[in-house]
């Protein structure tokens, strides 16, 4: 999420889980142990090989070496000769990283950087000059093990229910953490890759499908089987292992140089999709079974980071949400746009097609649930804006049945709405914290939030009472006692109008105005 306070926790977490082993002062550095990495934190975001600042490529030591619009940044023994050390020490406009990126570099990861110069910055003997070093560093990184419980609360970024309802799974920090749904109480905790999950869909009863990885440095979509047998189990808990070396980890079926952010599976099962912050789609073809996957095509159809996916009913077409302030629709079959919705007009996180096809839901950060057309002359112009939320909506999911559907927003609620109507049905009890992941029961009895804070909340979706509250970590003491919550009161909002056609006139306006912003 585009947040803030999300962005703040991101740089806690780095430092207080994993304190990285390189950027401390070594009689002999390495350049691909100890030097890239300081420089993959700091310095590819702008020197990356797409459009680098000042022409200075640093993810190949080749393309470093070779200079931008200046020549050699490195004087090979003379490190106070060297532009890079000139610039990285720098305390006026010439300071990299600027310093509106952030803190200049810690004294010690500069004076790596310097010994590594004095000392002919060479290149280890088993590194090509024109080794990508995004891919190589992401190759030799090794995840963290778990922590046995957390320092503070992590946000919960997903958070799904099996199949039968009776187990949770929840996002945490290299991990996948499964709950019994009754007792509160952690059942399983899976080890994994992604240092966050922000996505999850169940193949079947024990297969679960996983969409996250390292904001910066990585995405996962990979497949886990959640019923194999648990290396140990500690406290009764039992621990899998899903890292690359583990046998819990089924398949890793895309790796990509950016978090992904969303996976979807269409109603038959046979195909799936995964998206994120490089801004493409991965469609994959599952009909034959995860085993013999194979990625169908990729869909790079919007300009910006991907919060959402959903397929619509037959499978034909696949809906997409995004930070570029649009949502949109995409035949698989043809291989082409078929409409693009932009009257958000600020980032966009969730969608859902409609049943019969015809109309798509979209939600975002302008606190609005709209529908608006997928097919003919009006596709991508809206039908409805359904307003009382007073924050950003971050997830939608259809109940069982796909008659009402469920939204979670940054205004600490969870409601339900009516899908012909457009009218708000059920509001819940504030949570206390931004709601990030949603999640609803089989049954269609419950609901499952998870918040900002870190907590879990089961509300009992007939009298939307709060059933339960427990916190996502895996050190909490006891299971936690059920709550039992009086509900207050909540205004009912009153259907929104479905908009009146456009005159003629009009219709030319909108379609100057919409030519005119860019793509």
């Amino acid at each position: 999420m585009t947040l803030p306070r999300f962005s703040a926790f991101l740089v806690a977490t780095a430092i207080l889980f994993s304190q990285p082993a390189w950027g401390q002062t070594t009689a002999n550095p390495s350049f691909i142990k100890d030097v890239a990495p300081i420089l993959r934190e700091n310095c590819f975001g702008c020197h990356g090989s797409k459009n680098p600042k000042g022409k200075l490529d640093l993810t190949k030591y080749e393309s470093m070496r070779k200079g931008g619009t200046k020549d050699d940044p490195i004087v090979p023994g003379k490190p106070d000769d060297s532009y890079l050390i000139d610039v990285i020490k720098a305390l006026d406009k010439t300071q990299m990283p600027p310093k509106e990126n952030g803190d200049r570099l810690p004294a010690t990861q500069i004076a790596v950087i310097e010994k590594w110069i004095s000392q002919g910055a060479k290149l280890d003997q088993e590194i090509n000059p024109k080794t990508d070093l995004i891919r190589e560093l992401r190759q030799r990184w090794i995840p963290p093990a778990l922590a046995p419980r957390y320092p503070f609360p992590l946000p919960v970024t997903a958070v799904l229910y099996s199949l039968d309802g009776k187990y949770l799974v929840t996002s945490g920090h290299h991990e996948l953490m499964v709950w019994d749904v009754e007792s509160g109480k952690l059942q399983k905790r899976i080890a994994i890759r992604p240092r966050r999950v922000m996505s999850m869909a169940f193949l079947d009863a024990n297969q679960l499908v996983v969409a996250g990885g390292r904001p910066g440095e990585e995405g996962t979509l990979a497949v886990y089987n959640l019923a194999f047998a648990p290396e140990k189990t500690e406290n009764g808990v039992q621990i899998l292992d899903g890292t690359m070396a583990g046998k819990a980890l089924v398949r890793q079926l895309a790796v990509a140089d950016d978090e992904l952010e969303s996976v979807a599976i269409s109603v038959d099962k046979k195909k799936l999709a995964a998206a994120g912050c490089d801004r493409s789609i991965q469609v994959w073809d599952i009909s034959k079974g995860i085993a013999y996957a194979k990625l169908e095509q990729t869909i790079e159809n919007h300009a910006d980071w991907i919060f959402g996916l959903a397929f619509s009913a037959d499978g034909k077409t696949i809906l997409s949400a995004s930070r570029d302030k649009t949502a949109k629709v995409w035949d698989l079959a043809a291989k082409e746009s078929l409409a693009t919705f932009p009257d958000h007009s600020n980032t966009v996180y969730a969608v859902l097609a409609m049943p019969d096809g015809k109309l798509g839901l979209s939600a975002g950060e302008d606190n609005q649930v709209r529908s608006w057309q997928l097919q003919g002359d009006n596709a991508g112009k809206q039908a409805r804006a359904t307003g009382g939320h007073s924050g950003a909506v971050f997830r939608m999911v259809w109940l069982p049945g796909e008659k009402q559907y469920v939204t979670a927003s940054s205004d600490q609620t969870v409601r339900v709405w009516d899908r012909e109507k457009g009218n708000q049905v059920k509001a819940f009890p504030p949570s206390g914290e931004q709601v990030l992941s949603l999640a609803v029961s089989p049954d269609g009895k419950r609901i499952a939030g998870g918040t900002f804070g870190g907590e879990v909340l089961l509300w009992n979706i007939e009298d939307t009472k709060l059933i339960r509250k427990f916190t996502s970590d895996p050190g909490q003491p006891q299971p936690p006692v059920p709550v039992v919550q009086p509900v207050p009161p909540v205004k009912p909002v009153p259907p929104v109008k479905k908009e009146e056609p456009k005159t003629e006139n009009k219709k030319k306006d909108d379609s100057k105005k919409a030519a005119a912003k860019p793509k």
